[in-house]
């Protein structure tokens, strides 16, 4: 069924494992994790629904937590900076083109930065409502759906969770990548489009045959 994707990824010199559910991508990430690993991650409702941020927290490893209660600013910063010397870090992508390419979007760009470099292995667990068939329509769907939901789920005030989609939807069908609200709070600030990688299987899509995250 995903055999295409796969090959695409694959040819971008990106990894990609198959899981029918939920329950067999934690599986699959616990085959990949060896005790006192460094580990940390992104936002990502994605591992939320996996249960992989239980594990991460399970003790087993070395957890970077970017979110533990009472955390500074200061100490938030630190755990972004230690970060990229990781063993794994795992976050999810905004969208996966037919093409093998992974589209991220970010507004403080942590997440962004450690895919592009930095932690030696990213794993990016993506349920199949996330595949696309090119970068505009991936561009599209953060616009219609991602930065509208992580809005809401950060409860942050601004037109997109207003509207449901993006401002600029309201002026065009086909938007540019950048257009939208100057709104101080915005979240879509820097883009990365993951295409053909220079190390080989550093990053490592885990395709879920399931919906998952927006």
């Amino acid at each position: 069924m995903y055999e295409n994707i796969v090959k695409a990824l694959n040819k971008n010199n990106i990894e990609c494992k198959i899981a029918k559910t939920k329950e067999d991508a934690l599986e699959i990430v616990k085959s990949m994790l060896f005790k006192g690993a460094v580990v940390s991650n992104g936002g990502s409702i994605s591992a939320v629904e996996t249960g992989v941020f239980e594990l991460l927290k399970n003790g087993d490893y070395n957890y970077l937590d970017r979110s533990k209660s009472g955390i500074t600013k200061e100490e938030q910063s630190e755990v972004y900076k230690k970060t990229s010397g990781a063993d794994f870090y795992f976050c999810s992508a905004n969208a996966l083109t037919e093409n093998g390419e992974l589209i991220n979007v970010d507004g403080n760009s942590n997440r962004i930065s450690a895919i592009a470099f930095g932690p030696e292995k990213v794993i990016m667990i993506v349920g199949k409502n996330k595949i696309v068939k090119d970068v505009d329509e991936g561009l599209l769907r953060v616009k219609k759906i991602a930065a509208p939901k992580n809005c809401e789920r950060l409860n942050i005030d601004n037109p997109c969770r207003k509207l449901g989609h993006c401002i600029s939807l309201e002026k065009s069908e086909n938007p540019a990548m950048t257009d939208g609200c100057d709104c101080e709070r915005r979240i879509c600030r820097n883009y990365l489009i993951s295409a053909k990688q220079m190390q080989k299987d550093r990053i490592c899509v885990i395709l879920v045959d399931e919906n998952l995250g927006y």
